[in-house]
């Protein structure tokens, strides 16, 4: 466990070491942050397609991620209800960012863009599967790891670059309580998914330490449990992210908590506009040290539940 956290943790930590203060190579590693979630998935689609009986795997795949799906976003929507009803927080009313997402359809486009990169991946795979056998599927699984790696690396380098030092975030009182508030109803929710998805507790456990970071979840619950559990892990996470651009406007102004936290990792960089777009400034750096918070334990957490034996 302990080599492949440090394996997973390394290149996140050495990306947070490097200052960059020129625009022009912040912007390279906002565009490289993307790409490498869009290959990503593409190569894990690829992965897909080299299960054994394509269709009912994949209708499996979606019973399983609806099902954990429903009971982490019940879970959450109801701890997060909890908190919000007990901290005096309220969003603001002005828009503070230009161009950003002003529809629910026009913020859930990029989701669904990430739906389709991964049907891309399913459909090359079908396609070049029987001419290329077996060293395709280990191709993209090999090329999935190491593209994780950089993409850990430059998340460490935006993290580094983001304007919030360390102290600031560790005395976010509201953004801590956020983040393990989320984190603690997921993985009750992985816990009593477990037995309903046929895994073991641990498993279950990993499953829901995604927080949203579905690039991350996919790759490393794939690596585990196999292609099936990791598109489970993808889809999981990839739902909160589309139903958060709806449910942002929707609650902001009542339960901002809950609206903040929802989207799990995410809400530091994928939903932020919308955070922004419908709360105000000061719900700015309360969604950026959640999702900070989150991110970070994501990876240790996946890895140290995957490594506990049944």
């Amino acid at each position: 466990m302990l080599s492949g956290l440090m394996i997973v943790l390394l290149p996140l930590v050495l990306g947070y070491l490097v200052p960059v203060r020129r625009a022009h190579w912040q912007a390279v590693i906002n565009h490289g942050v993307n790409g490498s979630v869009y290959l990503i998935l593409l190569l894990m689609g690829v992965g897909l397609a080299g299960l054994e009986n394509l269709a009912s795997q994949l209708s499996r795949l979606g019973g399983n991620a609806l099902l954990l799906f429903s009971i982490t976003t019940t879970l959450n929507l109801a701890a997060l209800w909890w908190l919000a009803r007990r901290v005096a927080l309220k969003a603001g009313t002005s828009p503070v960012v230009k161009d950003a997402p002003t529809s629910k359809l026009a913020a859930i486009k990029g989701s669904l863009l990430l739906v389709g990169v991964v049907a891309l991946g399913v459909t090359l795979g079908v396609l070049l599967g029987p001419r290329l056998g077996e060293a395709l599927f280990d191709t993209a699984d090999t090329l999935a790891e190491w593209v994780l790696y950089a993409l850990l690396a430059l998340i460490g380098c935006q993290l580094r670059n983001s304007g919030m030092p360390l102290k600031q975030i560790l005395l976010n009182r509201m953004g801590l309580a956020i983040a393990l508030t989320l984190a603690a109803s997921s993985l009750l929710a992985g816990l009593l998914a477990a037995p309903l998805l046929s895994l073991h507790w641990n498993e279950g456990l990993a499953m829901a330490a995604g927080f949203g970071w579905y690039s991350l979840s996919a790759i490393l619950i794939g690596d585990a449990l196999g292609p099936l559990m990791g598109g489970v892990a993808f889809f999981n996470d990839l739902t909160r992210e589309l139903v958060a651009f709806i449910l942002i406007p929707l609650t902001i102004h009542r339960y901002t908590a809950l609206a903040i936290g929802y989207g799990g990792a995410t809400s530091m960089d994928f939903t932020l506009p919308v955070i922004q777009q419908h709360g105000g400034v000061a719900c700015v750096p309360i969604a950026v040290v959640s999702g900070f918070i989150l991110s970070l334990l994501s990876p240790p957490l996946i890895l140290f539940f995957l490594s506990l034996s049944a």
